[in-house]
């Protein structure tokens, strides 16, 4: 019987960088908005109240901030794949990444809130 995963998240982590196509968004980058969910098997972190029987997101912070200070890519779709494969890299009780990366200074003409993409990826994919 398969059963649900637990859900660890990140919403509304606002980071600076320098990802874009455009030569203006490389040059003097402009903020991103980045949610992250993670799908996890949280039944040992609760019956032992062990942090290391569960996915700290305080690390996952520290790894989208460190990745977003490294990246010089053109699209918001590689850092989201880049930090899917972060986390899978160090955390082994992650069995899904669900991802999305709002760029609310896209360059586009018009009002709008946020323009942006959500990747979901499971491990062994």
């Amino acid at each position: 019987m398969s059963r649900r995963l637990d859900t660890v998240f990140l919403e509304g982590v606002e980071l600076f960088g320098y990802i874009g196509v455009l030569e203006h968004e490389k040059r003097n980058g402009q903020t991103f908005y980045i949610d992250v969910e993670l799908g996890v098997d949280l039944r040992n972190a609760g019956r032992s109240d062990i942090l290391a029987q569960t996915v700290s997101y305080a690390e996952v912070f520290s790894l989208a901030e460190q990745l977003m200070d490294e990246a010089r890519c053109d699209l918001i779709e590689s850092y989201a794949e880049q930090l899917s494969e972060e986390i899978f890299s160090y955390f082994d009780l992650v069995r899904t990444t669900c991802i999305t990366v709002r760029k609310p200074e896209a360059p586009i003409d018009g009002k709008f809130r946020a323009a942006g993409i959500t990747i979901r990826r499971e491990r062994d994919e």
